[in-house]
């Protein structure tokens, strides 16, 4: 079984920046993609960013120029840096781990921006 801890959210102002951290741990054996996923009240979850084994990257246009997602393989650990935040980027932010050919998800961590 693998176990996802995800930390690092929090109440931001607009402009502001927060890093999220995912770190994975159990009997892993391989890990490939990671990714954050965000669901806001009301609406569905929908894709932030992706990451693969190779560190090849994809975000969503909403977020492009403003996130950053990272891998530490060492660490079993994905990254979102997240800079110049806007209120419409509040919600439940949710990492998830492709390992052992397996899809997991963390338990969310919640990101509000607001004034």
């Amino acid at each position: 079984q693998v176990q996802l801890v995800e930390s690092g959210g929090g109440l931001v102002q607009p402009g502001g920046s927060l890093r999220l951290s995912c770190a994975a741990s159990g009997s892993i054996f391989r890990i490939a993609a990671m990714g954050w996923y965000r669901q806001a009240p009301g609406k569905q979850r929908e894709l932030v960013a992706t990451i693969t084994s190779g560190g090849r990257t994809n975000y969503a246009d909403s977020v492009k120029g403003r996130f950053t997602i990272s891998r530490d393989n060492a660490k079993n650990t994905v990254y979102l840096q997240m800079n110049s935040l806007k209120p419409e980027d509040t919600a439940v932010y949710y990492c998830n781990v492709v390992a052992n050919e397996r899809l997991y998800w963390g338990q969310g961590t919640q990101v509000t921006v607001s004034s």
